[in-house]
């Protein structure tokens, strides 16, 4: 900490923000202000919030009980099921920019609220509609709700949490993606595709009518120009001990109440172009790590392994496993920090897809005539021995390695870099980027599958996990602890 001649405080991004003469000095809130500062009621704010991530999860989780029962009612072929698998992140790249304009627009409660909207639709076309075209739009629309979701939730939820527990809060919004996923997969091995999308639209229902008497962020309160709304929120979610007059000032400080808008060609500039950056490299690491492949497809992977674990059982361990991991990394994220986490997850998941690429190596069908005998018997593998282990054992060190890190720190770190007034369109342009990647991967796995062959592919993701290593050492800020003012200020800063 340092005084320039102004008698200006000054911290790096370290110790906290700098303040100037005109603004309230955003770091001269004491220890005590720093400890646990938000009310019970904030909790139960983010609790009915996080009903959208839940319908999200089902929905992404829902196309791997799904879709083995569509082809075997000659529903959906090869072709037509990737296609349904696929076309969910089509509709989400959609899904996230429509969201992007309508928290600006009409609040982060309100676009929660008809995030549900697309989602109850989509799922009554998929239970009433036995037909490709009514599955395909079902899927389609349900998508769109899934990316309106990923962008409001992280974003309703940061605004609304308190420096000290928005790792905490924020990292949530993955968790209950994975209890919607497993919760998918726990009632595919009993229900019908018709019966799990008639859950499906319940949830969305809930959703709407829970989130009607929850109130809106104070941030988007004073976007609007409205300080007396913004203090009563801020009064119903901060523990009485807090001056949520300063915070409130503090939000101020960072909002160009001039103009509210930001134009793209704006983030040609450093403090909002490299969050950016930040922000779209993430999302591109957790997509090409392969997770949405291992998602949609899970059951179809495990049957085409051809071990003694029954699908369905190896499915409900996998989506246990992630709700477990992501647990954990909910309870450190406030603790360790978003870079160590990041970079556990990176080599985790590095090894278990290395390791998956050797079991399918190892379990190939055919030899190379010019393999040497000796070899050939270790190789045939799957002739000899049982490598389910090796596929199943793969598979959870994955989903933990991607459950620490990489599933949910992109999307916190996306609510947490951007600057109030441009949280709206950056997060848009994440949000449909990571869907657009998502589309990719899923889509083209067959393909991919045919080029590289099975070993291949999880080898490349692999690499992609190296990759992400790298980056996050060079590139990635410690965000932990820091007020969303001051995260602000960082990026300014380095101009």
């Amino acid at each position: 900490m340092s005084t320039n001649k102004d008698g200006v405080i000054q911290r790096d991004m370290g110790d906290n923000v700098m303040a100037n003469n005109d603004t309230v000095p955003l770091l001269q809130r004491n220890e005590h202000h720093r400890r646990p500062s938000s009310d019970p009621f904030l909790y139960i704010v983010v609790a009915v919030s996080l009903l959208a991530p839940i319908s999200a999860g089902y929905t992404i989780g829902y196309s791997s009980p799904a879709i083995p029962q569509l082809k075997n009612d000659t529903i959906l072929d090869d072709n037509s099921a990737s296609w349904f698998g696929s076309l969910l992140n089509v509709g989400a790249i959609f899904g996230g920019p429509v969201a992007g304009f309508l928290i600006g627009s009409i609040g982060r409660k309100a676009t929660l609220m008809a995030c549900a909207v697309p989602f109850a639709v989509g799922w009554a076309l998929i239970a009433s509609v036995p037909y490709v075209w009514g599955l395909y739009l079902g899927r389609v629309l349900t998508g769109f709700a899934t990316g309106m979701t990923t962008l409001a939730c992280p974003i309703y939820i940061a605004e609304m949490a308190s420096p000290d527990n928005r790792g905490f809060l924020g990292s949530s919004f993955q968790l209950f993606i994975t209890l919607g996923i497993l919760l998918v997969y726990t009632l595919g091995v009993y229900l019908s595709y018709v019966w799990l999308a008639i859950i499906g639209a319940i949830f969305a229902c809930m959703l709407s009518c829970f989130m009607l008497p929850m109130p809106d962020t104070p941030s988007y309160w004073l976007i609007k120009h409205d300080r007396h709304r913004a203090l009563a929120v801020l009064h119903k979610v901060r523990n009485v001990n807090v001056d949520v007059d300063l915070e409130c000032r503090e939000i101020e400080a960072t909002l160009d109440n001039s103009d509210n808008n930001v134009s793209l060609s704006e983030f040609g500039q450093r403090h909002l172009f490299m969050p950016l950056l930040i922000s779209l490299a993430l999302m591109f690491f957790q997509q090409f790590s392969g997770i949405n492949t291992v998602m949609f497809y899970t059951v179809t992977i495990f049957q085409s392994t051809g071990s003694s674990i029954d699908a369905n059982t190896a499915t409900i361990v996998i989506g246990a496993v992630q709700v477990v991991a992501t647990l954990v990394s909910v309870m450190l994220m406030d603790l360790v920090g978003r870079k160590v986490l990041l970079i556990t997850a990176g080599v985790l998941m590095a090894i278990s897809s290395t390791t998956f690429g050797l079991y399918y190596f190892l379990t190939k069908d055919e030899i190379s005539p010019t393999t040497p005998s000796g070899l050939e018997d270790i190789l045939l593998g799957n002739a000899k021995s049982d490598l389910g282990w090796l596929s199943l054992s793969s598979m959870v060190i994955y989903i933990i390695g991607f459950s620490l890190g990489l599933g949910p720190i992109p999307w916190l770190i996306m609510s947490e870099i951007f600057p109030s007034k441009a949280r709206g369109l950056a997060s848009s342009i994440a949000t449909a980027f990571n869907w657009t990647c998502s589309f990719i991967i899923t889509k083209e796995f067959l393909d991919l599958e045919n080029l590289l062959h099975k070993e291949g592919v999880f080898w490349m993701y692999a690499v992609v996990c190296v990759l992400e290593i790298i980056f996050v050492i060079l590139f990635v800020p410690e965000t932990k602890g820091k007020s969303l003012e001051e995260i602000e200020d960082y990026f300014r800063r380095r101009e």
